[in-house]
């Protein structure tokens, strides 16, 4: 077969030089060899950005021609890498035909399937390893909230308020309707031949600018609030774990919320992006099968000892309307992130493929650890269960102050990956790209990341109401972007193949969720303006 060549530009991002590179194509494979690249020149026909010795990577090429520009989607394997004195590099470009060729990729100052964005869970990745399962191909692995520290708190935010009953199915019934809704937002990640890498993007492509803002509002909000509920949960850690050595009340809830908030700071100004988390996601593997476990045992001991507790639901019955709709935001919070095209983004080829399989891992395997925690936390305690499971916890004070310490620390790690849209969105708005310790890098995060964290911060201190602010999340964002949103998105866009029961059906969830949402941020903004007036502002709780 007649062999074609071309000249290209192959920039290496792990070396400090440029190389001058021959593409040669025979039958479906194109091949790149090197030769030192010296001086610049015109631009070449043919350019292809990697990193040297990293796996497998999806690139989009552009191959310009006198007759025309065509632009073609291939994955890139580095097959052979020699010495750098040698100045040799062998690769491979395999056409990706079923992998979302011709599919456009978004221009952003982070890299997309290379875990930049967000990682499944640390304790999926352990699972792996393990060989429970084999998704090498996912690249990286989700973060799911049964495995972060907010686990230690949907005992006392979700059971107590809705008891055994109406708690067990709620939880269930919420397992199936989040995988149900994330996986309509999965399928849209390449719709219209784009590969939508962040939700506003999606919500943009298919309603316009309008959708574009509102969609980027409303996951603003989300996160914000996510980390706001994230430096309550160190700050309440932290205290949880100093009172076990010295209670007495020199230092109050504000201050470790203070310093929950520097430490937060300090983590993401030293952490330029997600893909250089490198050694802080197996740490966040153990941190949190230390408090999952230590706190599993704990309760269950204490339950086995205890006297029967008391399991009714508590409050007067206009309050226990209000508590059982903020819990059912808090089921929802429970299990979904409101960012899922931005996890998708770590995602390889076949991109939607491989999504459905972490999203079928998440909501089976992945919801044991939350079930267990929930459902035992509250077993042990009853109605008396606090908001968050450690502080009411009896055992050995070594086991306690370790799974109160790991609690701060998985959440100062998990903070700063749902803090990330708005780093990536900021850092591509601004050029920030290149080393992470340049001066006008380094400076541009200290200013920014620590005065959003600085805001984050005093919002935690100032409120510090865990439960509240998790409903309040639920209610306002987390129902808009993953039940409302995605049922009308995935309908417009697929209209012409759907039934009409279909489509109905779409519309009752649509409607049903609307009103869920329109009550709970009103019930979750009574029980904050309830505690408001029970607790001053700043309060030691």
């Amino acid at each position: 077969m007649q062999e074609e060549k071309h000249q290209t530009e192959l920039v290496v991002a792990a070396q400090p030089y440029r190389r001058r590179y021959t593409l040669n194509n025979v039958g479906n494979c194109w091949y790149l060899t090197s030769a030192l690249y010296l001086q610049p020149t015109a631009p070449q026909s043919f350019a292809v950005f990697f990193r040297i010795n990293s796996a497998p990577v999806t690139v989009v090429i552009t191959i310009t021609t006198a007759a025309a520009t065509i632009r073609k989607r291939f994955t890139l394997a580095v097959k052979k890498v020699s010495a750098p004195a040698a100045e040799q590099l062998g690769v491979t470009l395999i056409s990706d035909e079923e992998n979302g060729a011709g599919v456009e990729i978004p221009d952003t100052a982070h890299q997309i399937s290379t875990g930049a964005f967000l990682f499944l869970s640390s304790v999926y990745r352990l699972l792996l390893n393990w060989g429970f399962m084999r998704l090498n191909e996912l690249g990286n692995i989700l973060q799911i909230r049964g495995f972060s520290a907010y686990v230690l708190g949907y005992s006392g935010t979700i059971m107590v308020p809705l008891g055994w009953e109406w708690g067990v199915i709620g939880l269930i019934l919420a397992t199936a309707i989040s995988l149900y809704a994330n996986a309509l937002i999965a399928r849209l990640h390449e719709f219209g031949g784009t590969r939508h890498i962040r939700y506003r993007d999606l919500a943009g492509f298919i309603y316009g600018s309008k959708a574009y803002s509102l969609t980027w509002t409303l996951q603003y909000v989300n996160l914000f609030m996510i980390n706001v509920g994230y430096i309550i949960l160190a700050g309440s850690a932290l205290k949880a774990a100093y009172v076990l050595f010295r209670d007495d009340d020199g230092m109050k809830l504000p201050y470790f919320i203070a310093i929950a908030g520097l430490v937060c700071a300090m983590f993401a100004i030293c952490i330029p992006h997600l893909s250089a988390l490198g050694i802080w996601l197996g740490l966040s593997t153990v941190l949190s099968l230390v408090y999952i476990v230590i706190a599993f045992v704990l309760s269950v001991k204490e339950g086995i000892k205890s006297p029967p507790r008391d399991y009714s639901i508590p409050g007067t019955p206009t309050s226990k309307i209000f508590t059982t709709i903020g819990a059912s935001a808090n089921l929802v919070f429970a299990y979904n992130t409101g960012m899922l095209p931005e996890i998708q983004a770590t995602i390889k080829q076949p991109v939607v493929k491989n999504m459905m399989k972490a999203l079928y891992f998440q909501f089976t395997v992945g919801v044991l650890p939350l079930y267990m925690v929930t459902f035992g936390g509250y077993w042990a305690y009853g109605s008396s269960t606090p908001t968050y499971l450690m502080a009411g916890v009896n055992g050995p004070v070594w086991a306690k102050a370790m799974a109160n310490i790991a609690a701060f620390l998985q959440s100062v790690i998990a903070l700063h990956i749902f803090a990330s849209p708005m780093y990536e969105y900021l850092d591509t708005k601004h050029g920030i790209k290149g080393s992470a310790l340049a001066f006008r890098n380094l400076s541009f995060r200290i200013m920014v990341r620590g005065g959003y964290l600085a805001i984050n911060t005093f919002v935690s201190a100032a409120l510090p109401f865990l439960g509240d602010f998790m409903s309040l999340t639920g209610a306002i964002s987390t129902f808009p972007l993953t039940f409302i949103l995605a049922n009308h998105m995935y309908l417009v866009t697929q209209k012409n193949k759907l039934t009409s029961i279909q489509k109905l059906w779409h519309w009752i969830n649509i409607c049903f969720f609307a009103i869920l949402s329109a009550a709970a941020t009103i019930a979750a903004l009574r029980l904050i303006a309830l505690d408001s007036k029970t607790y001053h502002p700043f309060a030691d709780i």
